[in-house]
């Protein structure tokens, strides 16, 4: 692991749990100097932005990986259920160690990350609106709004994590459930 990395990994789980943490904080849970969190980041905004740009590629691979554009196209309620389950499941791992991001008012008001998530956001509830589609998902609620609900729980997640309200095995099973059962079709 690089020194960048290491730094990066360690801003993730310190702001995480502590929003606040300043540079000073960052490079002392990161085991380095603050010139040297400040040869890779020359701001503690260019540290967000590049855990919001981090994020945004993990959202990116989720959906890739679990072949959503496919997975609409068979309108299978069977494929749909299956793969609303798996990006679930990644997206609880991912808010928990990429939890700053959901967050960060840095990370929400950059215009190219707003740009890409905007976009991201459209291909998630496309599956979302597939999944009202084949029956698998409510249909009596906007598309977008499922979407917003699945945000909604992966900040209540992350923070009944951080709370210790949680334990971490039972969180995918906790969004998963929560989301499909108050989500289900009626």
């Amino acid at each position: 692991m690089t020194t960048r990395d290491t730094v990066l990994a360690a801003a993730q789980r310190l702001l995480t749990t502590d929003p606040t943490a300043s540079m000073a904080q960052i490079a002392t849970a990161a085991g380095v100097g603050r010139a040297t969190v400040h040869r890779h980041f020359a701001s503690r905004e260019d540290l967000l932005h590049e855990i919001g740009r981090r994020s945004l590629d993990r959202w990116a691979a989720t959906l890739v990986e679990a072949e959503v554009t496919d997975v609409i196209a068979s309108a299978d309620p069977e494929r749909i259920r299956a793969c609303i389950e798996e990006i679930l499941g990644r997206f609880v791992i991912d808010a928990h160690e990429l939890g700053i991001a959901l967050t960060d008012p840095t990370v929400l008001n950059a215009a190219d990350l707003h740009e890409r998530a905007t976009a991201l956001f459209a291909d998630e509830v496309a599956l979302y609106a597939a999944a009202q589609a084949a029956g698998v998902l409510r249909s009596d609620v906007p598309a977008r709004w499922l979407g917003h609900s699945v945000y909604g729980l992966l900040v209540a997640a992350r923070d009944a994590l951080v709370a210790g309200d949680i334990a971490r095995n039972d969180a995918q099973a906790l969004v998963r459930s929560t989301f499909l059962e108050g989500g289900a079709a009626r």
